[in-house]
């Protein structure tokens, strides 16, 4: 542990993962510039700059104006403004309730659009969403035991947030940012749609677009993560907002380390972190449920590993360490790790879902928001539903996102100040300390039982092959 005074203190602070910094801001300067001519060239006239001709040749004869799809992006972004905004105006009240509701809703949601899609004749897209209706359903089932302690934990991570009112002014402010650069994204996203190039060519224009807004909504995500986790950490430290010991101005201290000399660290990790992590959650849950199974349990065991080595490098967890000692990512991410490890504390995080249920929340948003900008697309443009809607979906996401994480900030604080030291959540909440507390030592106790099963399991089939030699 070291105090505020270090961990804010500008002698320590150096400029990290300064590369990736120069690459995010390099390609969102290219980026614009490319938006701003793919919807220039059909705005009110088709064609306007002649960018056609450089196009494959593959030609539609399309007249579509970049103004006849900007107006369906702006609904997908003033739906996913509204459901952000929403859920942190609801999060003191009924935020239990909303993710609940998140969990077992998002699987009958993914099935009706599989459906509607079959409906469509748009048959990759309805295998594709039963497919993951499928795969979410499977997933709530095999962690269906961990949800009541995810849910203990999420409640105190909305009473730490809700007791900090500056933290919602943090995101409203980056939501209304991250509406200002979709504005200019949409702008691009339906110059494309409207294009005269095939749908391939369409197709991947807007795959790429895509990539580049995902990159984009997760660094502003992971920002707000940094700036609330700086601020969480210290009043857990101090064990109060209003404790005397608190340094002066923490969030505007905490916002300026965000944006300069950890802004780099905050790229680097966006691009990796949320896919590892996605991919840890799903195996993690398929291999408590694969059973006796050996072939399919060394397969996965394999992918779980692997995924385990990522994630030593690649966490959440790391934007903490960010926040407060100012560390480059992966050192961060390396040094919370081997924190978890070491405490055994790794036990109780691998045991929470906390993140997943968070990911279901965001996703419902962003299938609701692209539910909304796909029907009125059909209602004029049937022919472009899937583009808009799929496009819709993931500003959705990205909008709804920025409201999610500052719950999961205070998760990932909470977390790592257990680690560090368990007196300061004691002190903060006694019987959340002693809950905490008592699943670690069950937790540990599983794990301990499982080994002395494996290493018995292990012993009897060396005698076997010893006998059966003999």
């Amino acid at each position: 542990m070291i105090d505020d005074g270090d961990t804010f203190s500008p002698k320590v602070r150096r400029w990290r993962d300064v590369f990736w910094l120069a690459i995010f801001m390099l390609h969102l300067i290219a980026l614009g510039f490319v938006l701003v001519l793919l919807g220039l060239n059909r705005f009110k006239k088709s064609d306007r700059l002649n960018i056609d001709r450089y196009t494959n040749r593959v030609w539609e004869h399309n007249n579509g104006l970049t103004e006849n799809y900007w107006p369906n992006y702006a609904v997908a972004g003033g739906v996913g403004a509204a459901l952000g905004w929403i859920w942190l105006l609801l999060l003191g009240s009924h935020a239990n309730l909303m993710m609940k509701v998140s969990v077992h809703i998002l699987t009958t949601y993914l099935a009706v659009i599989s459906v509607l899609c079959f409906w469509c004749k748009q048959f990759f897209w309805g295998v594709a969403f039963a497919t993951g209706a499928a795969l979410q359903f499977l997933y709530v089932i095999s962690v269906v035991d961990r949800l009541p302690f995810t849910m203990l934990v999420l409640q105190k991570a909305v009473k730490m947030v809700w007791s900090l009112p500056e933290v919602m002014r943090v995101a409203y402010a980056f939501m209304a940012v991250m509406l200002l650069w979709m504005g200019i994204w949409s702008f691009g996203a339906a110059g494309v749609v409207a294009s005269s190039r095939g749908d391939l060519g369409r197709w991947w224009l807007l795959v790429v677009l895509s990539v580049s807004l995902f990159w984009t909504g997760a660094v502003l995500c992971n920002t707000v993560h940094v700036i609330v986790s700086g601020l969480v950490f210290l009043v857990l430290i101090h064990g109060g907002r209003n404790a005397s010991p608190m340094p002066p101005n923490p969030l505007m201290k905490s916002l300026r380390y965000a944006v300069t000399t950890s802004f780099g660290s905050i790229c680097y990790g966006s691009l990796f972190t949320a896919a590892i992590r996605t991919l840890r959650w799903k195996i993690r849950g398929f291999r408590s449920k694969i059973g006796n199974n050996e072939c399919l349990f060394c397969c996965v065991d394999f992918l779980f590993q692997l995924v385990e080595t990522l994630v030593r490098f690649f966490n959440k967890y790391a934007y903490v360490q960010i926040a407060v000692y100012g560390k480059g990512f992966n050192r961060a991410a390396r040094d919370a790790w081997e924190l978890f490890q070491s405490t055994g504390v790794e036990a109780l995080v691998a045991y929470d879902c906390s993140g997943a249920v968070l990911l279901m929340g965001t996703v419902l948003g962003g299938l609701i928001t692209g539910t909304c900008a796909g029907v009125w697309t059909w209602m004029t443009w049937s022919d472009r539903v899937i583009m808009v809607g799929s496009t819709a979906m993931l500003m959705g996401m990205v909008l709804v996102g920025l409201a999610m994480v500052v719950v999961e900030s205070a998760v990932t604080s909470i977390y790592i100040c257990y680690a560090e030291d368990p007196l300061l959540i004691q002190k903060w909440d006694p019987q959340f300390f002693n809950q905490m507390s008592g699943k670690l030592h069950q937790r540990l106790q599983h794990r301990s039982a499982l080994a002395r099963e494996i290493l018995t399991q292990n012993q009897h089939d060396t005698r076997m092959q010893d006998i059966f030699h003999l």
